[in-house]
């Protein structure tokens, strides 16, 4: 093999892929030794300098670090510079191809994240196996019964499903999402017990859902941990634009499923409809009311400037002790107290596991459906090249900021695809900005809820999710803009 350096103007390269290339190319390739015919087969290595088209080409045509091509040297016009042309290997249908390996790639992390959840899931069905034998669960049901008789009136107040929703909550809150996801699903399958339709989600259902989509979190560890990484000089100061932004979604989520619940309206029966109604409307526009006076008055600011200074790192600290020793607490309270009860431990414990490895296997098929669909709509461009656009429509005349839009789109479909766009956001704006405040806002007061429908439903082979999607997409819509909100009034 023969090494030569090839070099093409911008001017050509534009022309042929149809594409804004700025720089010449001048860059080394490898050269086969010359067939019959006087071709020879060249390699091109894909480095940082390389044009953006052919980054994107090379894992197309199968290899990640190169594209190919034939060429056939013509005479030399001076010593060892030969004009030739340079024929490059097809690539087809290039969006295709990428949709293609998309699907194929995010489908096999769709069961390595289901498989990843064996273990916890086990360890903490486990453990709540044993403490509900031992009535623990029942315990704490009941001590906050006055609240979740008024967010889910369909459960019993003794029911299990009460406990599980309780832990879930709790944990999400704490940032404990390797415990809370357990809870959750457990907190589904006692909550399908209670199904006298199968295959359809309970008012119950969507409302557990309506919280987990909105993701109330006290301290967003990863967006503080992404910032501290870029360079923040003060990464904490996102704690209380999360916590609001995050509020704003729980009570539009919580307000979207009660109120979608009491639809449809029996035909000819408004007026009893309405009065049957009418507290829960009362409801509304007191909420309205109250948001209303808070914003004309300026106490809303006022508020988020104690949230935004000394304040966040103090909640921060008391926050990060009370996660530290949570799963360890947990763990010894609820076992010691089963061992207490003279529950048998360890059978119970193995029971408990085993229907935490069911859980996690049943979710695969539902996971692996939301998850390729994600992938196809954002490998075929359909995002950026459509929705944002016409999102744009909107956002722009609200003063929301085009740099933002991407990532307040990913949210809802993917964490990782998210967690990017947070990042590479904050690198180029900094994470101090605006607009690095705002992002990482975002991330900190909204949840993925795609997959958070996807595992649950799927949990419970739930195929008819009713209003549940609309709900999830409200409290993500109102988690966004309550940030947007925030960070304008504080840092805007």
């Amino acid at each position: 093999m023969e090494s030569a350096t090839i070099k093409i103007s911008a001017d050509r390269l534009s022309k042929f892929y149809n594409a804004e290339i700025t720089s010449d190319v001048d860059t080394k390739i490898t050269l086969s030794p010359a067939d019959e015919d006087g071709n020879r087969q060249f390699f091109i290595n894909i480095s940082g300098d390389s044009p953006a088209i052919w980054k994107e080409i090379a894992p197309l045509s199968g290899k990640d670090t190169d594209i190919a091509g034939k060429l056939k040297l013509t005479k030399a016009t001076v010593k060892n510079v030969y004009p030739t042309q340079l024929y490059f290997e097809e690539i087809s249908f290039v969006w295709l191809k990428k949709v293609t390996n998309d699907a194929i790639k995010v489908a096999q992390i769709a069961v390595e994240i289901a498989l990843g959840l064996i273990g916890i899931m086990a360890l903490w069905l486990g453990v709540m196996k044993v403490a509900e034998d031992a009535g623990l669960i029942k315990i704490i049901a009941r001590a906050l019964n006055p609240i979740m008789r008024r967010l889910f009136p369909e459960v019993p107040a003794d029911h299990p499903a009460i406990g599980s929703m309780v832990m879930n909550i709790s944990a999400n809150m704490l940032g404990l999402g390797n415990a809370a996801t357990p809870f959750g699903l457990k907190a589904m399958e006692e909550l399908d017990k209670l199904n006298t339709n199968k295959g359809t989600a309970t008012n119950s259902m969507v409302t557990f859902l309506a919280i987990n989509t909105a993701g109330m979190t006290l301290i967003p560890a990863t967006a503080i941990a992404v910032r501290a990484a870029s360079g923040s000089a003060n990464p904490a100061v996102i704690i209380g634009t999360s916590i609001f932004g995050a509020f704003c979604a729980v009570v539009v989520g919580l307000t979207a499923a009660k109120l979608f619940e009491r639809f449809p309206i029996p035909k000819g029966q408004f007026s009893e409809w309405l009065k049957e109604n009418r507290k829960f409307f009362y409801f509304i526009f007191s909420i309205i009311a109250i948001v209303g006076a808070l914003i004309l008055t300026g106490a809303g600011q006022y508020l988020g400037s104690v949230f935004g200074n000394s304040f966040a790192d103090v909640f921060k600290s008391v926050i990060q002790v009370i996660s530290i020793i949570a799963i360890p607490l947990l763990i010894f309270v609820f076992i010691g107290y089963g061992a207490l009860k003279k529950v048998k431990v360890y059978e119970q414990f193995v029971e408990g596991a085993k229907e935490g490895f069911n859980i996690a296997v049943r979710i695969i098929p539902y996971l692996v459906a939301m998850l390729v669909a994600i992938g196809i709509f954002r490998a075929g461009g359909a995002m950026d090249n459509w929705l944002i656009p016409l999102l744009r429509i909107i956002t722009d005349p609200i003063g929301f900021p085009a740099e933002a839009l991407p990532m307040a789109l990913m949210r809802p479909l993917s964490g990782s695809g998210s967690l990017g766009i947070m990042a590479e956001t904050m690198a180029v704006h900094g994470p101090d900005s605006f607009i690095g405040i705002l992002v990482s806002t975002f991330f900190g007061s909204t949840e993925t809820t795609f997959y958070v429908l996807a595992v649950y439903f799927g949990a419970v082979s739930i195929k008819n999710t009713r209003h549940a999607l609309p709900v999830g997409l409200l409290a993500d819509v109102a988690g966004i803009l309550g940030a947007l909100f925030i960070v304008k009034l504080l840092f805007g």
